[in-house]
């Protein structure tokens, strides 16, 4: 099978075209799901009862980490369950002036990564209701299938939803560690399409960066095969086509017509793992963006470190141009 340049070259023993036969041109003509109605009543009702829950940070144990102070802690999800993270301070000698609340993939996470999070920031790396090393299990079933469509029948429930939910706990526990800040969010893949579906919600955060974001155009992302977790919520909806709409709540290109702050896109024109078109639609709906179109996403390719680091430079600048607004 032949794919176009120079994914041809880059990827010769791939299974299946990750362009899916998309230019440029056709994903930014991908349209976000629009919202139906009684769509933002229920996202904000989510909002305000994850308002009456106390996130209760309580620090576990303490190191440091390249100048920053690093914290274990624990805090309350929306729903009450204890989920482990660490919290981060800003490098010694700093005052923090902002607070960067930073999602992870699919995989969880096992340690902080302070390449997207300034000296003069307080961070926290919440780590995802059910998933490794911190919360596997705890909140929500650690396996990707299960985790993926987990509640679905109850909006209430869906497991998705919930770790959107959490990520105001997460903000509301980085309040009282490191005080009333400015928030900003950075997420990846999994942690972009919650970003995408928590953020709009919360008037604290002044900007986001989403990189790869799942989640995003259901009517895309089910259409097409791919390696992540779609194909779990793929093979559901041809199992039960009600699930189609059990989905559309958490629709991450629908949220994101919802932001009302400047927010980072960096989307790829290949990913076997994320439909490029799913990222695509959740960058078509932002309306103040800042588009960052990178080769591929999820897989090694001849430049990657390079234009790993270009990205991560465009993310630090995009947070410095929201705080000086």
């Amino acid at each position: 099978m032949t794919y176009p340049a120079p994914f041809d070259i880059w990827f010769p023993d791939a299974a299946f075209d990750g362009s899916y036969g998309f230019t440029l041109d056709t994903l930014r003509a991908v349209p976000p799901v629009p919202p139906r109605t009684g769509f933002a009543a229920q996202w904000l009702s989510w909002r305000e009862a994850a308002g009456g829950v106390d996130a209760a940070p309580v620090v576990l144990s303490t190191e440091k980490t390249d100048g920053r102070t690093v914290s274990l802690i624990e805090l309350s999800g929306a729903d009450g369950v204890r989920l482990r993270a660490w919290s981060v301070s800003p490098l010694e000698g700093n005052v923090a002036r902002v607070g960067i609340v930073h999602g992870h993939g699919y995989g969880g996470r096992d340690a902080v990564d302070l390449r997207r999070v300034p000296v003069d920031a307080a961070a926290i790396f919440p780590v995802a209701r059910g998933l490794g090393a911190l919360n596997a299990d705890v909140g929500a079933p650690e396996d990707r299938e299960a985790h993926v469509l987990g509640g679905l029948e109850s909006p209430d429930d869906y497991v998705i939803g919930l770790c959107a939910r959490d990520l105001w706990l997460a903000a509301d526990a980085l309040a009282v560690l490191a005080g009333d800040l400015p928030l900003y969010y950075v997420g990846e893949s999994f942690g972009g399409g919650l970003g995408a579906l928590a953020v709009p919600w919360d008037e604290r955060f002044v900007g986001a960066t989403l990189i790869v974001p799942t989640f995003g155009q259901y009517d895309e992302r089910i259409a097409v095969p791919c390696l992540g977790s779609g194909e779990f919520q793929r093979a559901r909806v041809q199992q039960h086509p009600e699930a189609r709409e059990q989905l559309r709540p958490f629709d991450a290109s629908t949220t994101a017509g919802f932001f009302s702050i400047p927010v980072r896109v960096e989307a790829a024109l290949w990913d076997q793992n994320v439909p490029p078109q799913g990222q695509f639609a959740v960058a078509n709906a932002v309306p103040d963006l800042e588009l960052h179109v990178l080769p591929a996403g999820h897989a090694e390719y001849p430049g990657l470190a390079e234009v790993t680091a270009e990205a991560v430079q465009g993310g630090l600048a995009h947070l410095e141009r929201v705080l000086i607004r």
